[in-house]
């Protein structure tokens, strides 16, 4: 998350006077959070809207978690060397232009190129975010503020996505994106008010590459793959799942349950890694609770609608906590460049929600039902589970030998 560093030098006590910009920080990440998920609750209106399969209308979430991950880090460090001001300002103008065409966009081509140019603005702007935000509070109240913009996210999917979907339901599709275009205005007008931070450039991608070399750090950020493969590869398509395992399209609900799970998980791994400081054994336990949550799906959908709920609140909790104890495990793998670490696992994240998106639309074009696709997500959660089982332990073992005095 902190793919950036401020370098600004400024007193604890001015630091604490400009605080009160952090909710403007927060509200650009709240667009985001909403914009990044909203999109998979809309599938099944965008796809009747232009007249295509779920499959391809589900590319729009490929291409949007794709630029984030790929694009974002490239063009931050284009901007290098601007302010934080002149760049969140940038990004902003990028997102809001991206959702304002996505919102016009007559067909799949345009529609496609808009989620780009989205997830291009959203991938400058998050990591930035954060970084100013450490910058605009006192080391004491760091943690604090981080928490608010990146809450924004969370905060954006566990409201901001059903409100949108039900916008989208009575108004259409188009007008939940016109109101994630103007939540972008707000938080660019707001953005003009800033101070002036100065940041670092994102590590950029061929030092990103670089760290794979340690086995350790690749098979963590190898099982981050995966777990985003597996968890956005259901979640673009919940919508279907939905409507062909539990035969209901009212769907809102269904993102609630999965949202909520996300902000329980997300507040509660932090003390518990903290507490335990076992980040192997909380990787462990929510990774086979992602599998099995996932794997259990579909019979809780086809028995009662209701029943789902129990699975998707477990999915999204295990789901949102995994990070925090992976960031752990991949800064103690290279603690002299933990930020790079980080942010190789941020990309990774954003890289397989990319994939599991275009991956989901491949199975189901190739004719598998919905309602099964959570048996083809827990398979690779399960993998992900042996994976960090197997070739991670096996680096962290290999280091403590070496480690150890013969």
């Amino acid at each position: 998350m902190s793919a950036a560093q401020t370098t600004e030098t400024v007193t604890p006590k001015a630091r604490d006077g400009r605080g009160g910009f952090i909710p403007l920080l927060a509200l650009g990440t709240f667009a985001l959070g909403v914009d990044a998920y909203v999109m998979a609750g809309l599938l099944p209106l965008v796809s009747g809207d232009l007249g295509i399969p779920a499959s391809s209308a589900g590319q729009m979430v490929t291409v949007f978690t794709l630029c984030y991950a790929l694009g974002g880090p490239v063009f931050a460090t284009l901007l290098a060397g601007r302010s934080a001001k002149v760049v969140l300002g940038v990004a902003l103008v990028v997102f809001t232009a991206g959702n304002a065409l996505t919102a016009l966009a007559p067909s799949l081509a345009v529609l496609l190129t808009a989620r780009a140019v989205a997830g291009i603005g959203a991938g400058v702007y998050s990591p930035i975010a954060a970084a100013t935000a450490a910058g605009l509070t006192s080391p004491e109240r760091r943690g604090r503020a981080l928490a608010t913009v990146m809450g924004g996210l969370s905060i954006g999917t566990v409201i901001g996505v059903p409100a949108g979907m039900l916008l989208a339901s009575h108004m259409g599709w188009r007008n939940t994106l016109w109101l994630i275009t103007a939540l972008g205005v707000v938080a660019l007008i707001g953005i003009a008010r800033l101070p002036k931070v100065e940041v670092s450039a994102p590590p950029p991608l061929g030092r990103r590459v670089r760290a794979l070399a340690d086995g350790r750090v690749a098979g963590i950020v190898t099982v981050s793959l995966l777990g985003g493969i597996s968890s956005l590869g259901l979640y673009t398509y919940l919508a279907e799942f939905l409507q062909d395992a539990a035969h209901t399209d009212r769907t809102v609900w269904a993102m609630w349950a999965w949202g909520a799970g996300g902000i329980v998980g997300s507040l509660l791994i932090g003390p518990v890694v903290d507490r335990t400081r076992r980040p192997f054994a909380a990787v462990t336990c929510v990774l086979a609770l992602i599998a099995a949550a996932q794997l259990v799906l579909p019979a809780a959908a086809r028995t009662a609608a209701a029943l789902a709920v129990v699975p998707l609140v477990i999915w999204g909790a295990a789901g949102w906590a995994v990070q925090v104890p992976q960031q752990h495990q991949l800064i103690a793998a290279q603690p002299q460049q933990a930020t790079v670490a980080v942010s190789l696992n941020s990309s990774a994240v954003y890289l397989g929600s990319g994939i599991g998106s275009a991956l989901g639309g491949v199975v189901l074009g190739l004719g598998t039902s919905p309602g099964a696709l959570p048996y083809c997500t827990g398979a690779l959660a399960l993998a992900a589970l042996v994976l960090h089982l197997t070739v991670v332990r096996g680096a962290v073992r290999r280091r403590e030998r070496a480690a150890t005095p013969s």
